[in-house]
């Protein structure tokens, strides 16, 4: 499957690098191809293409949008053309002042992400932990597959992330519509006050048990 990647630090890089390596076409899209960041992600796999925006946007399948919350409006609307039609998976955050909701809980970043480019599929993923998960979520004492939650709208796009989110080693759950992200997005402060502020390990992840 051909990849894009906008945004690539902590959460971006780690899950580049492993979709690369599961072989798939992975590019970074960058306004500038020499970076630091572009640098880090290419020494920590040199097979990762780089391409502008546009390019690497308009060539790929599916879109991981990793950056910053405040700067996807910016990222977002500089390919809003070449997102007609395509697969967003939004691993953002709005995290605000004191770890709270950072949109003051009206609506969910992917909401927000949603009308910046209302004819793409937007399908939240990748959020409810922090990135050490996604550099390695092997987890050898336990006999399951951590959770990964998801929401979306499309259901085709939620089949298409689900594979690659269990060909990560997540185990899939849909949790069902984007108007699930709000809560997909209070997990994440839950789990950044757990393991940032409290002191529980980084590696903390979630498992769904049913009978």
């Amino acid at each position: 499957m051909k990849i894009a990647f906008i945004g690539y630090g902590n959460v971006g890089a780690p899950l580049a690098d492993h979709l690369q390596r599961l072989g798939h076409t992975v590019t970074l899209a960058a306004k500038e191809s020499g970076s630091e960041n572009v640098k880090k992600v290419l020494a920590l796999n040199a097979a990762i293409t780089v391409a502008s925006p546009q390019d690497a946007v308009r060539n790929a399948e599916v879109v991981f949008l990793a950056t910053p919350f405040q700067v996807n409006e910016e990222a977002l609307k500089s390919v809003a053309a070449q997102l007609t039609g395509k697969i967003i998976v939004d691993c953002t955050n709005p995290v605000g002042a004191g770890l709270t909701h950072g949109l003051n809980n009206v609506q969910s970043g992917s909401a927000m992400v949603q009308n910046l480019v209302p004819e793409a599929k937007v399908v939240k993923a990748f959020t409810i932990y922090g990135f050490e998960n996604f550099q390695d979520n092997s987890y050898p004492a336990y006999n399951i597959k951590p959770a990964m939650l998801f929401c979306g709208n499309d259901a085709d796009a939620k089949g298409t992330v689900a594979t690659l989110i269990s060909q990560l080693g997540w185990e899939p759950l849909d949790v069902g519509g984007l108007d699930q992200a709000l809560h997909l997005e209070h997990m994440t402060l839950m789990w950044v006050r757990m393991v940032r502020v409290n002191g529980h390990s980084p590696h903390l992840v979630w498992g769904a048990l049913q009978r």
